[in-house]
């Protein structure tokens, strides 16, 4: 039988009776382990060898857990500094954190142990250490020690470790190689080692040589590392495919400015100056220069809309207006800044109705984290200009659009908005709940929103939610799967957005 040399050198180094591992195998033959692991598994492929596999767990400190190993956890030395700051009394929190040297996160880190583990409690700003306690049992500052040592630990304790980035585990295969029966018969039989090749260079082109020499063969089969390149976000695929369906039903794309002026953002959707969504509570102010240009004759109008309302029947907010709160730059809560400056005629010049325009961008909400909200988000924005347009106009826009992406229960629900009457929300039952969750706003524009901007026809509009369209197609019941620090990186390589 004839083999690769470092096939051979493998079969001649590896046993019947007795496993050796790759490591062994590589220090017999003195070549690399990945050629060994090559020409065994080349040889397991000719029932020559077998191979077991087994898992082996090794655990690291972090460098934040050997400063702990050495200098002692932070809520054990916080509870040693209060009991000898107070002989076991309440003492003012502030004192204790002196006292026990703690600095920066280390502090927080502290505190939200401290009462975890029972060494006290924190009240009105006085911590109060329970005598009883004993640091020198903690369960963690041991296991930290013991690995310090180069110790084994096992168990909750290890976890607790790992959620607090103190330990890091690391796992590797490692592969048994024994020697078949028929290996063993290939061996008694005699095996040569073949002169093979394993490329074909431009010198043996040259010279001919290829013609007599032997080429190793290769096995497509074999295992090898899994080369990971890159690809397109799952939300931008997702944007992408809502672009081509709204490309396709008439419409045209609009962009703009992520950082605008309120004037923009609000004012011009007849959003009072005093609402709460625009208190810094719910918007991303910045601290820069006003925005100038903007036409003097857009803001006269708008103005007066909000103080004075539109039409001999109108009524304003009769509540306090200033322009260089309108001029001030924050970053957009919603894209339908975008609408207003296209329909006022500012970004592509006055537009006769029909018309169709979309935009599918980010948007920023100071809003609570959880699993339908983030701080940034992306907003399917849109809108029709045209004669005569009615709430069921708006309805069948949703129904044709929703159903390419196979969606066909949606549902609707009165709603108030300042700047649209009348309006509704749009719903959409999440295929793995079953939870009715919100996806959409829309409404037709008042007149308080298109007369300032010179529009003499109707306009319907709404402003949708890309994430949570993306949870009723793949049954995602947290957007934080999909993007942020929180993303489950296998979901968005193996993710594939239907054309």
């Amino acid at each position: 039988m004839r083999l690769p040399e470092s096939q051979v050198a493998v079969l001649n180094a590896a046993s019947a009776t007795d496993e050796r591992t790759i490591a062994q195998l590589a220090e017999a033959t003195d070549q690399k382990p990945e050629t060994v692991t090559g020409a065994v598994f080349d040889l397991r492929d000719e029932g020559l060898v077998s191979v077991a596999e087994t898992t082996e767990e090794s655990v690291e400190l972090t460098d934040e857990g050997v400063e702990y190993a050495d200098e002692g956890l932070p809520e054990v030395r916080l509870y040693r500094a209060a009991l000898d700051a107070g002989d076991g009394d309440a003492v003012p929190m502030g004192q204790v954190i002196g006292a026990s040297s703690l600095g920066g996160p280390q502090v927080d880190i502290a505190l939200s142990n401290f009462a975890r583990k029972g060494y006290g409690h924190i009240d009105s700003g006085e911590l109060a250490p329970d005598a009883d306690a004993d640091p020198d049992a903690d369960e963690e500052a041991a296991a930290l020690a013991a690995l310090d040592a180069g110790e084994s630990v096992d168990g909750d304790v290890l976890d607790q470790l790992e959620s607090r980035n103190l330990v890091v585990r690391h796992e590797r295969t490692i592969r048994a190689v024994t020697l078949t029966d028929e290996g063993v018969t290939a061996l008694m039989e005699g095996v040569e080692a073949a002169e093979t090749v394993d490329r074909l260079t431009p010198e043996m082109l040259t010279s001919g040589e290829w013609e007599d020499v032997e080429f190793t063969e290769y096995n497509v089969e074999a295992d090898a590392p899994e080369a990971r390149g890159g690809k397109k976000h799952i939300l931008r695929q997702t944007a992408d495919r809502v672009k081509d369906v709204l490309t396709g039903m008439g419409f045209a794309e609009m962009e703009g400015p992520h950082a605008d002026a309120d004037f923009w953002i609000n004012d011009c959707l007849f959003m009072p100056q005093d609402h709460p969504a625009r208190t810094h509570w719910d918007r991303f102010a910045l601290d820069v220069p006003p925005m100038e240009d903007i036409p003097e004759d857009l803001i006269d109008n708008v103005r007066d809309a909000h103080l004075n309302g539109v039409g001999e029947d109108g009524d304003g907010y009769h509540s306090p207006w200033s322009e260089d709160f309108a001029r001030a730059i924050a970053l957009r809560g919603h894209t339908t800044s975008l609408s207003m400056r296209y329909l006022s005629g500012h970004e592509v010049g006055e537009l006769e109705p029909p018309q169709r325009y979309f935009s599918v961008e980010k948007v920023y909400r100071n809003d609570t984290l959880d699993p339908t909200h983030l701080l940034e988000f992306y907003q399917i924005e849109g809108w029709v200009m045209a004669e005569d347009l009615s709430v069921r106009d708006l309805m069948g826009t949703f129904e044709e659009f929703y159903s390419h992406f196979g969606i066909t229960d949606i549902q609707f629900k009165p709603h108030y908005n300042p700047y649209t009457e009348p309006s509704f929300e749009l719903f959409g039952r999440h295929p793995e709940t079953g939870e009715l969750i919100e996806i959409g706003n829309s409404g037709m524009f008042r007149e308080e929103v298109l007369r300032p901007l010179g529009v003499e026809c109707d306009v319907m509009a709404w402003g949708l939610a890309l994430e949570r369209l993306l949870m009723l197609m793949y049954g995602f019941d947290d957007i934080r799967d999909v993007h942020g620090t929180l993303c489950d990186l296998d979901l968005l390589r193996e993710t594939e957005v239907l054309k």
